[in-house]
């Protein structure tokens, strides 16, 4: 019996059908002031209550580009309880992302995670989060960046010892029980095998975000949105016991970094800030890495003669100690990184509030209106990306180098000065656990399998992506 999900529910086809012909006229979000010179957004409402909400969880950007074609890259819908416009083209990403003014706020992020990820760095506004970034980056240096990458190399190694060998597997809950595993130890500088608990906490927390229900219902513990609060707990609890023992006395984890970062100015951050960031931190780390890693995973499984050419490099490499350096010599690896990140966001949605009246790309959002940057169909545009729905890492490459058609043609990791702060801890975390999957085994699928993603979350394979994993020694 399958489990009611919003992927699956008693009626769901009924439901389907309801949302194709209710709540499908053209309609104007909202008319520009005479005289702006500013066009309308045009969307659609959607359904009475729920607008679009279940439509985009089942489909995921699916949906997104649909309306696109139908409205342009800047349309409006009903969704999880406000009206969102919807970009969907890089230069409108551009527009939302970058702008200097103080027309847009992260207040977009805050409404769907605040709850669960109260004041982490992406969701702080203006000259505090660029205080709170600059201290930040310190503990993201060079120096401690080679560090980190010391360390989880050694959990990397532990973690996919474990795993099965000629037999089925499922790949993405191996690879996110690993990711968490060294999130654990590098960031907090813990036994991960005496932390499911946060292990818990933390799924629950990601999964409150995108609940139907946004208000904690009593005594129903099952609630996406409850169980989120309840992880939230959990994870303030257990960082502000450990804070005190951090400060006193140091370490080489992220955790006590953070304890311990300071400016030259001599800012740094309070016990509050620690443990807000911690808990964002966390949550930023674990999933989408294990996103990507599967993604790549599944493209060298499905192309066996680009799996063999990646180990080929990875071999050249085999026996030297996995630094920065060395991750940086994985050139196939890299491409098959970027493109899968293209196909496969590992964030599909950037957040942001309109804080009073604007425009995107000529059209009128007005005040308190939320704003979604979809990533999905930005890398997909046709104008930039040759034939973009194929996998095909050449395109990274002179001469085409497609990514450099517009800046914001790619923007897995985001734009502007919310950028992901982790993107170099990030991205060496997955090759190198890519880089060791290479040397340990060969990876193999079904030649007529095709990957299916969930999106009613952060994006995640709807089987587990089921490989086998042949040792190679």
């Amino acid at each position: 019996m399958t489990t009611p999900s919003i992927r699956s529910f008693p009626g769901d086809r009924l439901f389907e059908a309801a949302s194709a012909r209710l709540g499908t006229k053209v309609a104007v979000l909202a008319e520009p002031p005479a005289g702006s010179g500013l066009k309308p957004v045009y969307g659609e409402p959607g359904l009475p209550g729920v607008g679009k909400t279940v439509e985009m969880l089942r489909h995921g950007f699916i949906a997104a580009r649909r309306y696109s074609d139908r409205h342009g890259p800047v349309f409006w819908t009903n969704a999880f309880g406000r009206k969102i416009v919807w970009t969907t083209s890089p230069e409108a990403a551009k527009e939302v992302l970058t702008t200097k003014s103080k027309s847009i706020s992260q207040a977009g992020w805050r409404y769907f995670i605040e709850a669960f990820f109260e004041r982490g760095l992406m969701l702080l506004d203006g000259q505090e989060h660029l205080l709170h970034r600059r201290i930040m980056q310190e503990a993201f240096t060079r120096p401690r960046l080679e560090g980190y990458t010391e360390q989880f190399t050694k959990v990397i190694d532990n973690e996919m010892s474990t795993w099965p060998v000629n037999e089925q597997m499922l790949l993405n809950p191996a690879v996110k029980d690993l990711s968490l595993a060294v999130a654990t130890v590098v960031f907090m500088g813990a036994d991960p095998h005496q932390s499911d608990h946060l292990t818990r906490a933390f799924v629950d927390a990601v999964r409150g975000g995108t609940g139907i229900v946004r208000v904690r219902v009593p005594g129903a513990s099952w609630l996406r949105w409850n169980k989120g609060l309840a992880g939230r707990k959990v994870l303030e609890e257990y960082f502000r016991a450990e804070i005190g023992a951090k400060r006193a006395s140091g370490g080489d984890d992220l955790f006590a970094a953070l304890c311990h970062a300071r400016t030259e100015d001599g800012e740094e951050f309070t016990d509050d800030d620690v443990v807000n960031h911690m808990i964002f931190l966390m949550m930023a780390a674990h999933d989408t890495t294990t996103i990507t890693s599967t993604t790549i995973a599944y493209y060298l499984a499905k192309y066996p003669e680009l799996q063999e050419a990646a180990r080929a490099e990875s071999e050249a490499l085999r026996g030297e100690p996995i630094t920065l350096e060395l991750l940086d010599k994985l050139e196939i690896v890299d491409r098959v990184f970027m493109e899968g990140m293209r196909l496969v966001a590992p964030v599909p949605v950037l957040g942001r509030e309109a804080t009073e009246d604007m425009d995107i790309c000529g059209q009128f959002v007005p005040k308190g209106t939320l704003i979604a940057v979809v990533s999905d169909p930005t890398h997909r545009n046709e104008s930039i990306w040759t034939h973009p729905d194929d996998f095909d890492i050449d395109r990274f490459v002179a001469p085409r180098s497609e990514q450099k058609g517009h800046r914001f043609a790619h923007i897995p990791f985001g734009g502007g000065a919310h950028k992901c702060i982790g993107m170099v801890f990030g991205s060496a975390e997955v090759k190198a656990i890519i880089h060791r999957m290479l040397l340990n085994y060969r990876i193999e699928i079904p030649a007529d399998y095709e990957l299916q993603w969930d999106y009613t979350s952060l994006v995640v394979p709807v089987d587990g992506f089921p490989v086998t994993l042949r040792p190679l020694a």
